[in-house]
This record gives C-alpha cells, sequence and structure tokens, in this order.
C-alpha cells in the first residue's frame, strides 16, 4: 500500500472525535491527492460522516489537523477552507431556487452573471436537473435534492471536495449511469475527493483508493481491486462481495513447500507461508473460484444443491456436503435442478487465509512470501 500523504491535495492527521464519552474516531490519518478519489467505506455507525464533518470544520470536538494544499487549516472556518460539500441531509437554503442554491458559490466570489450560468446549466445538465432548477426544494424529490446539493459542491471547482453518499436517494438507473459519470467528472474537477457510501460496488466503481473505516479506525487502505482480492481482516472480508466471501473453519498443516488445508473431504494445497501452520484458521474462498461440476473428478467434492437465486446477471448456489458443511458458490447461465447431486472444485490458488484468533490476513494465495513479509 502507497503512502497516503499529499502536500498538493488533503492530508489528514490523527483526527479523532467523539460525543460525550464515546469516542467515534481515533487518531485518523489520510491523504488524498489533486485529481483523486478516495472512497471512504464502512458500515453504518463507523465513523464516516463524523470524519467528513471534521475535515470541513464542523465539528467542534475533533482534535487533528488538517491541510489543503500544504496550508493547515485546522483553525479555519469552515467557510474559509475551500472544500466543497456534499451530505446526505442536502442543507439546501429553503428560499431559492434550485438554481440559486446551485450558484451560491459563485455568487461569493462574484463571478459574471453569464460564467455563472454557463457553469451552473452545464453541472445540471450532467446531473439531468437542468429541468428543475427554477424550482425550490420543496417541490424536489429526494433524488433531485440530492442532485442539486452535488452540483453545489461541484459547480465552483473547490480544491477538497466531501460527498456523503450523493446517490443514496437516486433511482436504480440514474445511479448506474452516474457511477459510470462521476469518475470522469471527479478527475475533470481536479479537486481532492472524498466520496462515502456503504456499497462495496460503488466503493469499486468510483475510487481510485478504497479507505476501510470500521469502528473510528482506518483498517485497509488500499487500491480497490485489492480490497476486494485480499482484505486485510474478516470484518473487511465480509463487507466485499455479494454473496459474501466463504469463511471455512480449518487448521493448516505445512507440506513441502507450503501448506495444506483439509476441507470437503479435500486435501488443498496452499501457495502459502507456513508460518500459521497448526493454528486455527479460517479459509476464504469467494463464491466465483467455486467451479461447478456435472460428473466427479479429479480435486472435486459431492455436495448437494439445497437453493438457487439469481443475483446480479449470475446465479448464488447453496451447496451442503454430506458431511453437512456449507458453501456458496456462483456461476452464469441456468443452475442444476435444486435437490440434485453435483460436484465443486474449490481452486485454492485464490485463497484467503485468516488467523482465527485475531481476524487477520496471514498471506493470500496470489501473493509471494516476499510480499507478505
Amino acid at each position: 500500500m502507497r503512502d497516503a500523504v499529499s502536500t498538493d491535495g488533503l492530508l489528514v492527521q490523527e483526527m479523532s472525535t467523539g460525543f460525550g464519552k464515546t469516542q467515534v474516531l481515533h487518531g485518523v490519518t489520510l491523504g488524498v491527492e489533486p485529481g483523486e478519489t478516495l472512497v471512504l467505506f464502512g458500515p453504518s455507525g463507523a465513523g464516516k460522516t463524523v470524519l467528513l464533518r471534521a475535515i470541513a470544520g464542523l465539528d467542534p470536538n475533533a482534535v487533528g489537523r488538517v491541510f489543503i494544499a500544504g496550508r493547515d487549516v485546522s483553525m479555519v472556518g469552515p467557510e474559509r477552507r475551500g472544500i466543497g460539500v456534499a451530505f446526505q441531509n442536502f442543507a439546501l437554503y429553503p428560499h431559492m431556487s434550485a438554481m440559486e442554491n446551485i450558484a451560491s458559490p459563485l455568487h461569493a466570489r462574484k463571478l459574471p452573471e453569464a460564467e455563472i450560468a454557463e457553469k451552473v446549466g452545464r453541472i445540471a445538465r450532467l446531473l439531468k436537473i437542468d429541468h428543475v432548477l427554477a424550482q425550490q426544494p420543496r417541490a424536489l424529490s429526494n433524488g433531485q435534492k440530492q442532485r442539486t446539493a452535488l452540483a453545489r459542491a461541484l459547480v465552483g471547482a473547490p480544491k477538497v471536495l466531501l460527498m456523503d453518499d450523493p446517490l443514496r436517494n437516486v433511482d436504480a438507473k440514474l445511479r448506474y449511469e452516474m457511477r459510470m459519470e462521476l469518475p470522469r467528472l471527479l478527475r475533470q474537477a481536479g479537486a481532492a475527493s472524498i466520496y462515502v457510501t456503504q456499497d462495496y460496488r460503488e466503493a469499486m466503481a468510483l475510487g481510485d483508493r478504497i479507505a476501510v473505516l470500521i469502528e473510528g479506525h482506518i483498517v485497509q487502505l488500499d487500491a480497490p481491486e485489492q480490497v476486494y482480492a485480499a482484505p486485510a481482516s474478516v470484518a473487511v472480508a465480509r463487507l466485499f462481495g455479494d454473496p459474501p466471501l466463504n469463511l471455512l473453519p480449518c487448521t493448516p498443516k505445512v507440506t513441502g513447500d507450503g501448506l495444506t488445508v483439509r476441507l470437503f473431504g479435500l486435501d488443498l494445497a496452499l501457495p502459502m507461508a507456513a508460518g500459521i501452520a497448526g493454528r486455527d484458521a479460517l479459509l476464504g474462498l469467494r463464491p466465483e473460484s467455486i467451479g461447478i461440476l456435472g460428473a466427479p473428478a479429479p480435486g472435486a467434492a459431492r455436495a448437494t444443491l439445497t437453493a438457487a437465486t439469481p443475483l446480479h446477471g449470475k446465479v448464488v448456489l447453496l451447496l451442503r456436503t454430506p458431511e453437512g458443511e456449507e458453501i456458496l458458490a456462483s456461476q452464469v447461465g441456468q443452475p442444476p435442478e435444486t435437490g440434485s447431486t453435483v460436484w465443486f472444485r474449490p481452486a485454492p490458488e485464490t485463497a484467503l487465509l485468516y488467523d482465527a484468533a485475531s481476524g487477520l490476513l496471514t498471506l493470500h494465495a496470489g501473493a509471494t512470501t516476499e510480499e507478505a513479509a
């Protein structure tokens, strides 16, 4: 994982805050480069919105430092930090039209009216709210309010852009379109952007990097494909994937140059370091790495297909072995008949191995011993 420290964009150092005796953030440090989108991902209650508010200067209890383009703004009021903000609660001026709300940062900079109209029109067309610019917030749907707040945050070309799940109330079709369009828009804006979401697919689609926040701690900060391929802990692994990762109790043994775990009546060879041998572990297997076969074959185990559920263009299969073990697999195309006998072949070269006591990733099968060190 590369350093997340930037002197040209946004740098947050040792940010902590809480409410009463409840500590919400615990010394969070992260940085975002200009033109980069860092997705802040985590479950509800992890502290994502609290962190955005602290960066924006809206949390009087926050302790830590915030640098924007190398300038320490920790003691500067929110209105002078040059940050564009789109929070979940919209925070639109109720007496202003959508046009006036979006234009307010530009009016504050005293730009010419023609330039303001051009900038507002362009961002409104992109977010598909140009037809409601004359309406006041009370006449807008929640999705339109959210896009108006996002447009206001974007239109002023801020150096830092904070977005708190701005597509949450947008309909599915527009949300999908915006997932494709927003990365280009944010790169063009050139801001150091933080985007909050609880949707791992959105995190994968929008983030140049993903910071996983759990219980006020950044527990992993890496490229999206790396977070998906090698979640740093069991807690992260359970958040990434639909269907979720299979986590199977095992006790690895040293064999030859690697490890072997026995599951489903199979000895699975793992090209991993031997440090966890003899200890309780959890083997992680993605459902898509479980191959479904129609007949017995080497390296395959027998199971009964107990359920099949369509999901995101594929079919999720729940398999149960004769010993009562359950495992999820996924495939594209017509599944076998429910209740039928199938054979499945795990792909150990894609496996993950977690220490059962700590929940931390020991080593993933795709990594070398040098990378693990």
